[in-house]
């Protein structure tokens, strides 16, 4: 009896890993025909079809995932080609279609940087080549460009241009990409990746705003080491900020930084969860999040059956990255 209780069990594990690898491979093939062109672009279908260093890094991302080199190479070679910046060997954060000048704003996104830089060292960890070359050369440059210490506190700026307001910086939340910096840190051996992990753990810990306790979309550091909504911005946690606590769970499930989310969340019934809060208004969004929203929120509450429902038409580049790179994160765990 006891044998073939076992042998049940491991029937199950195996189907459960073999209709996750299918799930994963239907995503990611799904994910490609919709977003991808032929030349390796990918597009933000919510946004006029643009494509910026985001995109592309998630692709690079799922590429490897999914073993999937040619496709690999098709995204990077489009990513280096069109949005790579010979003088700081950062990325143009975004491309626009049609344009006269297709990158007429010349400043970068540091998450942009980080995805790309992650992924090519995940690809040399896979295939080997020149791709670790070629992280290390823009690891160097987040580095120099973006990474300040600032009231205490080792920041990457969410971009080399604008962020430095003398008196603050602003900050993007989203932008903490912990397991990406880990990863660099094991890597590399240097400090600055593993200072960059603590200290943002420690930000996120006092960015919590409001009666939900959440953190906004952009946040300004101060630099008496204070933490306040970041001018000219919105007071939302919203599209940008859904993002923190994947980054979060992927770098650590048991987190206690995820207890906000978790309390807010927990406190509406899945499918009329709203897609953003004021925070400071304390006001919940018209409307409720799903697909990749969902997902992330599936994820940070542990309800994981869900978690390999199909990317559905109606998704957009946003909603159905998220969806696959919460699938992901989940799977490496796992």
């Amino acid at each position: 009896m006891k044998m073939m209780r076992l042998w049940r069990q491991w029937m199950l594990c195996f189907m459960v890993m073999c209709f996750s690898a299918q799930a994963a491979a239907d995503g990611w093939s799904t994910y490609k025909s919709r977003f991808m062109r032929d030349d390796g672009r990918i597009i933000d279908t919510a946004n006029n079809n643009v494509s910026h260093t985001e995109g592309q890094g998630y692709g690079m991302l799922l590429a490897v995932a999914n073993n999937d080199r040619a496709t690999f190479d098709r995204l990077w070679q489009w990513t280096r080609t069109h949005l790579r910046n010979p003088q700081n060997d950062l990325f143009w954060w975004r491309y626009t279609p049609d344009a006269s000048d297709p990158v007429a704003d010349k400043n970068d996104a540091a998450d942009g940087n980080v995805l790309i830089a992650w992924a090519l060292q995940r690809a040399a960890q896979k295939w080997g080549g020149d791709y670790q070359q070629a992280s290390d050369r823009i690891q160097r440059a987040v580095v120099k460009h973006t990474v300040i210490s600032y009231a205490g506190y080792t920041v990457m700026l969410p971009g080399a241009q604008g962020f430095n307001k003398t008196s603050y910086v602003v900050l993007n939340p989203s932008y903490f990409l912990f397991t990406a910096w880990r990863e660099f840190a094991r890597h590399s051996h240097l400090r600055v990746w593993n200072s960059l992990i603590d200290d943002g753990m420690t930000l996120l810990g006092k960015m919590q705003f409001g009666k939900t306790g959440l953190p906004l979309d952009w946040v300004a550091l101060n630099a008496d080491g204070s933490l306040a909504p970041a001018l000219g911005y919105s007071n939302r946690f919203s599209y940008d900020a859904i993002r923190v606590p994947l980054n979060i769970w992927w770098y650590d499930p048991q987190s206690l930084r995820l207890v906000p989310f978790q309390r807010v969340w927990q406190g509406y019934p899945r499918q009329s969860t709203p897609a953003w809060f004021d925070v400071l208004a304390n006001t919940p969004a018209p409307y409720n999040m799903d697909g990749g929203l969902t997902a992330v929120r599936d994820l940070t509450l542990n309800e994981t059956r869900y978690l390999t429902d199909q990317l559905t038409p109606q998704q957009n580049y946003f909603s159905a990255s998220l969806q696959l790179l919460t699938w992901l994160a989940y799977q490496e765990k796992h």
